[in-house]
């Protein structure tokens, strides 16, 4: 390059007008835009790096797909686990009022037993043992399962009847066990199973003295050791010896009635005992004041005795 083709700079100074001339010759000139021009080169490859790798950071690799489908499947399945859970709570607390509803059933089966058992109800009406008759003709059309909701109501709906019910039957338990209690402390029949009235109640011949004598009961004459039955339900007040009785069974039956078992060749039953209807108290003797085997029958209402004849007379309630 000619030195007339050289370049000159003038910097003009801010204060007081000074001025300075730098001289550029053209290798300085080449200089300068060659690395002005590489300056831009760097940026903008610099440029181009940054610009690639904001893209790939919004851009997920593969990897980070992969664990981010990972992360949602474990959600879901933590999800699903959890609807499983609540399904699982809801079915064993069905089960368990099914469970309540089953004992609160057997219990009602018991006492529609004891019914048929009490002859309140006919056993070949109602059998407890076998599940109630049912049946239809089918329409053809396939039904849809019920869902939670309305089995829970149909359970609360079965609930409400079995309580309704279990009401009821107590009740009429208690009316039969009442009148089953009458009947056992109803004081009726005979105290032997088999025998004959030998003497009467009243005044009569004394067996030994031959004198007139009053007879505060009524004998049975029958096999020695045959049974002899309580004619009512009660509670034993006395067993065992007595002047007169020979072994004697006293039996307290309730409301003053007491009745006596006298001449008994072994006693069966202890003081105390619950005696029913029908139950073998002693055996048929001839202890004490006796001339053969018997069983001197006595009752006394409030202390004072009666005609045991009334009450062999009377009727089965």
């Amino acid at each position: 390059m000619k030195p007339e083709d050289d370049m000159n700079i003038i910097l003009v100074g801010k204060h007081h007008g000074k001025s300075r001339v730098l001289a550029i010759n053209g290798t300085l000139a080449v200089g300068l835009l060659f690395s002005v021009l590489s300056m831009l080169v760097v940026a903008g490859w610099a440029g181009y790096e940054v610009a690639v790798q904001r893209a790939e950071a919004r851009e997920p690799s593969n990897s980070e797909l992969v664990a981010g489908w990972q992360q949602r499947l474990a959600q879901q399945k933590a999800e699903l686990a959890g609807i499983e859970e609540n399904v699982q709570q809801q079915v064993d607390a069905l089960t368990l009022r099914l469970g309540e509803i089953q004992g609160r059933l057997l219990r009602l089966d018991a006492l529609g037993q004891r019914f048929v058992e009490s002859g309140l109800v006919a056993s070949d009406e109602f059998d407890f043992d076998q599940p109630a008759a049912v049946g239809g003709p089918e329409d053809g059309v396939s039904g849809d399962s019920f869902s939670a909701p309305e089995l829970t109501r149909m359970i609360e709906e079965m609930e409400r009847r079995i309580e309704d019910r279990e009401q009821q039957l107590r009740l009429l338990d208690q009316v039969a066990s009442r009148q089953k209690l009458e009947d056992e402390l109803y004081l009726e029949g005979r105290p032997i199973t088999w025998g004959w009235l030998s003497s009467r109640y009243g005044y009569r011949s004394d067996p030994f003295t031959g004198k007139r004598t009053w007879h505060a009961g009524v004998d049975l004459a029958g096999k020695d050791g045959s049974n002899i039955i309580s004619v009512a339900g009660g509670v034993v007040t006395y067993a065992g010896e007595r002047y007169g009785y020979g072994n004697l069974v006293e039996i307290d039956h309730g409301d003053g009635l007491v009745s006596r078992y006298a001449h008994c060749k072994t006693v069966k039953v202890q003081v105390g005992d619950v005696v029913q209807k029908g139950q073998v108290v002693a055996l048929m003797g001839s202890t004490g004041r006796s001339t053969g085997p018997h069983v001197h029958f006595e009752v006394l209402r409030n202390g004072k005795s009666e005609n045991p004849e009334t009450y062999i007379k009377r009727a089965s309630r």
